[in-house]
């Protein structure tokens, strides 16, 4: 058997996101659903980028913040992902690696310019998003590196990629090895959007055995199983799923595996400056708990404490050593 290289390999769209504050009357005039991501075309992100204002941006896209949480902790991450040969490309690939995370996804000559996230943050920390998703649709089977997800602990996809058919290919050509190799393979649903568009085939992924972990919050996995009650919906996953982790906002998160449910609280936090990340952080705290064997109450723990950082600042990364924030907490 190959040895574990390892913990995490994330499989997602390689975005840089574009942040900026705005009042909620410019999501009003911009015909913007607070708190919602969409997709946009190349035509529309160019108009929200130049009706922002002043902006930030940062190396982004769930599945690899994720990663890059993983990297934080001291854990070791590798990432699939396209970007096209342009300089936003250059700006993802030079960030991501000096994380020290494994990444080799050959860049697009031609196409699609590398996508981007239009992240519009209000005074109360909401984020609203607008995503041009670009080269990230090119991703395909032949990306997929072998012998990297033999070597990796957890293949962990994001829900944003479910969409085009090469990129569902490649994640299944990817489950199928890792499971092969006797791994785990682990999906987020992502947003309630992507739940609506992709339902019965994420119940498919999962009632079929070809992931075997979800990630979901209350909101999504209402909208998997069409029903207002959380209580019934956390009853049905535990169906589905050999492992469901539900992240439940300031009330905590559980993880239910084999009938057994563990629940944790949020962590405290001195002031919510921006939400965005929030879910691809407490994914990398669990996952890095997850493929060091460690209990779920643990892990849990270590995805409050990593969420909690990350909605503290503008941004979808830590800003904080993550692992030295868990040492401090006693959780390393």
């Amino acid at each position: 058997m190959t040895d574990i290289r390892f913990d995490v390999l994330a499989i997602g769209n390689a975005i840089v996101d574009v942040f900026a504050r705005t009042e909620d009357d410019f999501l009003v005039r911009e015909g913007l659903a607070k708190g919602a991501m969409i997709l946009t075309s190349e035509e529309r992100a160019e108009h929200l980028y130049a009706a922002m204002g002043q902006s930030v941006e940062i190396s982004g896209g769930s599945a690899a913040n994720t990663v890059v949480g993983v990297a934080s902790l001291g854990g070791r991450g590798a990432y699939f992902g396209k970007v096209k040969a342009d300089e936003t490309g250059r700006i993802f690939t030079r960030d991501l690696r000096a994380q020290g995370v494994h990444y080799q996804t050959v860049p697009l000559e031609h196409g699609p310019a590398t996508a981007r996230s239009f992240i519009f943050i209000t005074p109360d920390g909401e984020r609203t998003m607008n995503t041009y998703l670009g080269a990230t649709h090119r991703l395909g089977p032949a990306d997929i590196e072998e012998e990297v997800v033999r070597a990796a602990a957890i293949t962990y996809m994001e829900g944003y990629l479910w969409d085009p058919q090469d990129a569902k290919d490649a994640f299944l050509k990817a489950a199928g090895i890792a499971h092969a190799a006797g791994r785990r393979v682990a999906i987020t649903l992502s947003d309630s959007f992507c739940v609506d568009r992709f339902r019965a085939e994420f119940l498919h992924l999962m009632r079929s055995g070809a992931v075997d972990t979800i990630f979901a919050n209350e909101q999504e996995l209402r909208s998997l199983y069409e029903t207002a009650d959380i209580d019934t919906a956390l009853r049905l996953v535990r169906e589905d799923v050999r492992l469901a982790v539900v992240t439940r906002s300031e009330r905590g998160a559980v993880a239910i595996e084999s009938g057994v449910e563990t629940a944790v609280p949020a962590f405290p936090i001195g002031r919510l400056v921006d939400t965005t990340g929030a879910g691809d952080l407490f994914a990398s705290g669990f996952l890095f708990g997850l493929a060091s064997g460690l209990p779920h109450e643990r892990s849990l723990r270590l995805g409050a404490l990593a969420a909690a950082e990350v909605i503290q600042h503008v941004g979808a990364r830590p800003e904080a050593s993550l692992k030295a924030l868990a040492q401090e907490h006693g959780l390393l």
